[in-house]
């Protein structure tokens, strides 16, 4: 593969929604129509027959002994299988970069591939997947991708792809990899936890449009803390408020009780943050929410 021009030819291996948005970001660099494989075939027709500039695979072996670059675009339990079927297609003296696109595991799995002479990394998207592949390719650009690899080569394929995608390339060592994830998960998945939680809680108090009043103000939350981190925080948690506490857990308890652990959880949680950044915390608070 020449890093100033385009990949021979390009196979992603899935059919999800992160292949879709690889395969239609991808198909320009790939000099042969770029290849799509999945175990179910309606799904592999179907994304083949969207996605102008390529075609289905019919097999794992025409994708290993025809591309040069490989991307493993499946749920993050079938990477395993996946990496042992594209070892036994590899043909003697292949060398594809090969790469999987999950945010959980590093680049180890990928060693049956690197034992057969592949270049291999984990290029992980930071960004979450709808299923609109037209504005998930635009929403690459600037987005972070997230590269754990062995080696210098292996590395440079992956910063070369991450640049052809728009994207700004970060790394992540192996051992780190799962403590990256959860950080990722905790930030996204639980907030969609937390503001689902508010808008019932909201819609439960009588406001029309929870999501008008929330927006606003959740925005400027979520920016001062990217900017400052806990020192964007304001509240009764950081006045020492107890009695507003006290209230909050009194109407959780009598209006919207399923919300309450999770309260009680990110209070504390809060409380433990303050205390470890030098905040006097109150004990009462911590009884109450205990």
């Amino acid at each position: 593969m020449d890093s100033a021009g385009p990949y021979r030819r390009i196979g992603i291996v899935g059919t999800g929604r992160v292949a879709g948005a690889l395969a239609l970001a991808l198909m320009r660099h790939s000099t042969a129509p770029l290849m799509i494989w999945g175990r179910d075939p309606v799904r592999r027709d179907a994304l083949g027959a969207a996605t102008t500039g390529s075609q289905s695979a019919h097999d794992l072996a025409a994708i290993a002994q025809q591309c040069d670059l490989i991307l493993i675009a499946v749920s993050d339990d079938a990477i395993a299988g996946v990496v042992t079927d594209l070892a036994i297609c590899l043909p003697d003296g292949a060398a594809p970069f090969i790469l999987h696109l999950s945010g959980r595991s590093g680049a180890a799995l990928l060693a049956p591939l690197q034992q057969q002479g592949a270049l291999t990394a984990a290029v992980h998207p930071a960004m979450t997947f709808t299923g609109d592949p037209a504005q998930e390719v635009a929403r690459m650009t600037g987005a972070t991708f997230v590269i754990t690899a062995d080696n210098d080569p292996a590395i440079a394929a992956a910063r070369d792809l991450v640049a052809r995608l728009g994207g700004v390339a970060e790394q992540v060592g192996e051992g780190q990899r799962a403590l990256y994830h959860a950080a990722l998960c905790h930030a996204a998945n639980h907030l969609v936890t937390l503001i689902a939680g508010s808008r019932d809680a909201l819609a439960a108090a009588g406001i029309a449009d929870p999501a008008a009043l929330l927006g606003p103000l959740v925005r400027a939350a979520m920016d001062n803390s990217l900017d400052r981190g806990m020192a964007a925080l304001s509240g009764p948690l950081l006045r020492g408020d107890g009695e507003t506490i006290g209230r909050h857990l009194a109407a959780l308890r009598a209006d919207q009780p399923h919300l309450l652990p999770a309260y009680g959880a990110m209070a504390r949680a809060t409380l433990d943050a303050l205390d470890e950044h030098g905040q006097s915390v109150s004990l009462s608070l911590r009884t109450m929410l205990d």
